[in-house]
């Protein structure tokens, strides 16, 4: 079977025939996609999976990663934490650096492809070499309340692409440029995703020494101060006053992520040697995080911003419950008290964790509801659908209607 009959089961012949339709208007054409990293973060989780679909599908989809040293990547991490509305010191010597690697990656980047998809601001000044090409500047970040001197900058490069792809309305900005909305999506037969044996799921605990014998909460992200690690240990305590529960921390880092280690040591003081805090580090294996959200009770997002928080869709995809942060791109994902429950602060989130805890028949319902709504709406055969049509609208730009 190939990988996209594989799908068949889950969405259905009708959508895999019209990603088959749609793939053929793209015959010669070459998508080059370029981001800062392979590994680590949603950007590289998506491209992994897209790309051999498109392929399959007929699409000359191709991948290529700017370089960048580690002054490079700290002043990106400022811009990416500015961008979300964090305070960061920014001087014209970030944007020195910032240019200074650009100018390296623009003299050795061959920017070949007919549709050139650029993802977030790392490499977005490459769109200095445009010719003849199209260029669209995706952003998988919230920007909808960014530093301005940062966005200014930024800016001054977007008015150059043809249009910008936004994850939700709220991160739109006033451009010049046209402007999509293409949420990000999860793969349902990745390995992090995937329905797996219950051996899997114990051999992964045994492996990490987590007994299954009271309620286990979870979260999983890369150790980052937007996703408020030290903040969900202070929910655990809370819960733990008047429910006995297990934490799992888990994530990893990003090669575009320097401060990941800085996050990781303070969540490990916080922690204070607390036996039923489970802090991992992980390898760049999905089987392991998909056994440990399986085998969780409460999956929760306490991010302070967010992008999109791709961790959401994959535990509702699971049937898990979900305490999340009303903010960036999950509110998108969560309906309150309907397919999860949204919070705003640290007293919030232990509420309603406790809640979830002591009405099982409550959490079940809502975790059911969410993987419905992930089945309709956040699967990689939708995002694999919109971004064909969105490379196919850049060779109809003039067009009200468009028959394909």
């Amino acid at each position: 079977m190939s990988r996209l009959e594989s799908y068949v089961p889950i969405v259905g012949s009708s959508v895999i025939d019209d990603l088959k339709i749609l793939a053929t208007r793209l015959s010669g054409k070459v998508i080059q996609n370029i981001n800062s990293t392979s590994l680590g973060g949603g950007v590289a989780e998506i491209l992994n999976r897209m790309i051999p679909l498109l392929k399959e599908l007929g699409v000359d989809a191709r991948w290529d990663v700017i370089k960048g040293g580690e002054e490079f990547f700290d002043v990106t991490k400022k811009f990416h934490n500015a961008l979300h509305g964090r305070q960061e010191e920014i001087g014209d010597g970030d944007f020195d650096v910032f240019m200074k690697a650009s100018e390296e990656n623009i003299r050795d980047i061959n920017t070949y492809g007919d549709i050139v998809f650029v993802h977030d601001p790392q490499p977005i000044a490459l769109v200095k070499k445009k010719k003849d090409n199209k260029w669209i500047w995706r952003c998988h970040i919230d920007v909808s309340k960014p530093d301005q001197k940062v966005w200014n900058f930024l800016r001054n490069f977007i008015a150059s692409y043809e249009a910008a792809v936004f994850s939700s309305p709220t991160f739109s900005q006033q451009l010049d440029i046209r402007q999509f909305l293409i949420s990000p999506s999860i793969d349902p037969l990745s390995d992090k995703n995937k329905e797996l044996p219950p051996e899997t799921i114990e051999e992964v605990l045994n492996k990490y020494e987590i007994p299954k014998d009271k309620p286990i909460i979870t979260q999983i992200s890369r150790f980052d101060y937007l996703k408020d690690p030290v903040g969900v240990i202070e929910v655990y305590k809370q819960v733990k006053r008047y429910i006995d529960c297990r934490l799992i921390l888990a994530g990893g880092t990003a090669s575009d992520d320097p401060e990941s280690i800085k996050v990781l040591n303070e969540v490990q003081e916080r922690a204070a040697k607390d036996p039923d805090i489970h802090i991992l580090l992980l390898p760049h294996n999905d089987i392991i995080i998909n056994a440990l959200q399986r085998a969780s009770d409460i999956i929760l997002q306490k991010s302070i911003r967010e992008g999109f928080g791709l961790t959401v869709a994959e535990a509702l995809w699971k049937e898990k419950p979900v305490v999340a942060s009303n903010v960036g791109g999950i509110r998108l994902q969560i309906k309150h008290k309907y397919s999860g429950l949204l919070c705003h602060s640290i007293e919030g989130a232990s509420f309603a964790v406790k809640q979830l805890l002591n009405s099982p028949a409550y959490a079940r319902r809502l975790a059911q509801n969410g993987r419905e709504n992930v089945r309709n709406n956040y699967l990689l055969t939708r995002h694999l659908r919109e971004y064909m049509l969105l490379f196919l609208s850049l060779y109809h730009q003039d067009q009200d209607v468009v028959y394909l």
